[in-house]
C-alpha cells in the first residue's frame, strides 16, 4: 500500500474542500480498504466523512423515505419503517455479505462496491476495468459468473451488490452534494454498462459525495420479495438475484417492478417483463414469457449459460410466490424476520 494522507471531515462542505484530485472518501471501508491493500487502487488522500451527520432514516413529505448516506447495513434492514414499506430492501441486505460487515458497511458505500471478478483482483491478468486498455481475462478465461446482460467485448463483469437490486426496482434516487451543488440522480442513471469505458462505474462526477438515497412513496412495494441464488448460503455473492413487488387485482397484474441481479454490470431493471406483464393475467406461463422476452438478448458462453434458466425459474416462483400470497407466510413462519 503507497502512503496517503489521511484527514476527517467535519462537515459535507469540508469534505469536499478536502478532498484532492486523487483522493477518496471513506466510510465504513468495507471494500475501498481491501483494493488499497490488494494495490488495485491508489489514493493521494483519503477523507475520512464517517462522523458525518448522515446517519438518519426520515421521512420525506410525500411519503418516501430519506436514507442518510452513513447509515449502516445492518440498520436500515432492521428499520421498522423499511420493514414495512420496502422488505424486499431489508431482505436484500440481510442476504448480504456478515453481520459484522452489514454492522460497518454504509448505505453509500454499498452503491459504490466494485465488481468482484477474478481477474479485477488479480493483478497479474489484464483487466480492462482495473487498467483500461490492456484487456478482458474473463471474455476467454474462467466465466461462471460472467455477465449475461448489457455486456461489452471490454468487460463481462457483474455488479456485486445485493442492496442496490431492490434501489433499482424501487425508482430510487441517489442524493450527492459536489462544488457545484446538490443533484439528484435517478437511480437507474447512477450506475453505468461497461461499453468502452468499463473502469467508470458510475456518473458521479469527480469529487461528488453521496449524501442520502430516497425512496419514493410505493405502495406496490409493501408485497415485495428478495431472492438470492449463490452456492453457499453462508457468505456468498449472487450467481443469480431476483427483487420483485407486484399487485394483483381480480387476477390481472396492476402493478410491478422487477429487477435482477448477478446478471449485469450494473443493477438490471427488468424493464420489458414489466411492460409485458402489466395489465395480464398473473400465471406461470405469462410470467415465464415475459422473463424470457427480457432474456432475449443475453449473451453467454459455455460456464455462464446456466444463469439463464436459473435466472427465469428463479424470476416465475417469486413472481408466483407473491401471487400466492406465501411471502408474509413465510416471514411469519421465519418469526417476523425480513
Amino acid at each position: 500500500m503507497k502512503p496517503f494522507t489521511f484527514e476527517r471531515a467535519q462537515s459535507v462542505a469540508d469534505a469536499l474542500d478536502k478532498l484532492p484530485p486523487q483522493g477518496a472518501y471513506l466510510a465504513g471501508g468495507t471494500n475501498l480498504v481491501d483494493h488499497l491493500r490488494l494495490g488495485i487502487r491508489e489514493v493521494s488522500a483519503l477523507v475520512d466523512v464517517s462522523r458525518l451527520d448522515l446517519t438518519e432514516i426520515a421521512p420525506l413529505p410525500d411519503g418516501g423515505l430519506r436514507v442518510g448516506a452513513l447509515v449502516k447495513n445492518s440498520d436500515m434492514a432492521a428499520h421498522p419503517l423499511i420493514r414495512q414499506r420496502y422488505p424486499m430492501l431489508a431482505e436484500a441486505i440481510l442476504a448480504g455479505a456478515s453481520g459484522q460487515i452489514r454492522n460497518m458497511a454504509t448505505t453509500g458505500g454499498n452503491l459504490l462496491q466494485r465488481t468482484r471478478c477474478v481477474y479485477f483482483q488479480d493483478l497479474t491478468a489484464p483487466c480492462n476495468k482495473r487498467e483500461p486498455g490492456t484487456g478482458c481475462s474473463a471474455i476467454h478465461g474462467f466465466g461462471k459468473y460472467n455477465a449475461l446482460l448489457g455486456t461489452s467485448e471490454h468487460c463481462v463483469a457483474v455488479h456485486p451488490s445485493d442492496m442496490c437490486i431492490p434501489l433499482a426496482a424501487l425508482d430510487a434516487a441517489v442524493v450527492v452534494e459536489g462544488k457545484g451543488g446538490a443533484r439528484r440522480i435517478p437511480f437507474g442513471d447512477f450506475h453505468r454498462l461497461p461499453g468502452d469505458t468499463p473502469h467508470l462505474d458510475t456518473n458521479l462526477q469527480a469529487g461528488e459525495l453521496i449524501t442520502a438515497v430516497e425512496l419514493p412513496p410505493l405502495p406496490v412495494a409493501a408485497h415485495s420479495t428478495y431472492r438470492k441464488v449463490r452456492e453457499r448460503a453462508s457468505y456468498a455473492f449472487a450467481l443469480v438475484s431476483v427483487a420483485a413487488a407486484l399487485r394483483v387485482e381480480g387476477g390481472h397484474i396492476q402493478d410491478i417492478r422487477l429487477a435482477f441481479g448477478g446478471t449485469a454490470h450494473k443493477p438490471w431493471r427488468a424493464d420489458k417483463a414489466e411492460a409485458a406483464l402489466k395489465g395480464k393475467p398473473a400465471t406461470a406461463e405469462n410470467f415465464r414469457a415475459a422473463v424470457e422476452a427480457e432474456l432475449s438478448g443475453a449473451s453467454t458462453g459455455p460456464e455462464n449459460a446456466f444463469k439463464v434458466p436459473m435466472l427465469r425459474n428463479t424470476a416465475v416462483s417469486v413472481l408466483e410466490e407473491l401471487c400466492g400470497g406465501k411471502t408474509a407466510q413465510r416471514r411469519a413462519e421465519q418469526g417476523g424476520e425480513a
